[in-house]
């Protein structure tokens, strides 16, 4: 995925992301990383990052590689985040990006989607950095996918 095709999607499916910030940074086979700088349109009360826009921001680098990894597989395979759990350590200034390395987890549950025609429950972890290379947040998105009939 390129720039281009992450910001045609913001723009017309998910809007408020892209209003927000939320911008992509890399795309890489098992390794996805957005980020968002912190302005006047999406900051909080105490100069931070508003938590939604990181939430965001960090749903969309596991989601973004998930979504392209089920359309590869050629299958039609429906995908939903069914839990959602998120840890800050600090506050979040300036530019923060937020990674996810988890593509062979992705893989490994695509294909047992596949073969078992079962759900199958996949957590991803992203990181949430800023430009000193110090952990903001953390995120844990539960994921559930299932082979359409």
């Amino acid at each position: 995925m390129d720039q281009q095709t992450f910001k045609q999607i913001l723009t017309t499916q998910i809007p408020i992301a892209w209003i927000a910030g939320v911008r992509l940074e890399s795309f890489k086979p098992n390794e996805v990383t957005t980020y968002v700088e912190l302005d006047f349109l999406n900051q909080n009360p105490f100069q931070s990052m508003f938590w939604a826009v990181q939430g965001m921001a960090a749903e969309f680098s596991g989601g973004l590689m998930l979504l392209t990894k089920i359309k590869m597989s050629g299958q039609n395979i429906a995908s939903l985040v069914v839990k959602n759990e998120m840890e800050f350590a600090k506050k979040a200034v300036g530019k923060i990006s937020f990674s996810c390395d988890e593509g062979e987890k992705i893989d490994q549950a695509i294909k047992q989607a596949i073969e078992t025609k079962e759900g199958v429950l996949i957590p991803l972890t992203t990181i949430a950095k800023d430009e000193q290379g110090d952990v903001v947040a953390k995120f844990l998105f539960h994921w559930s996918i299932k082979l359409r009939a």
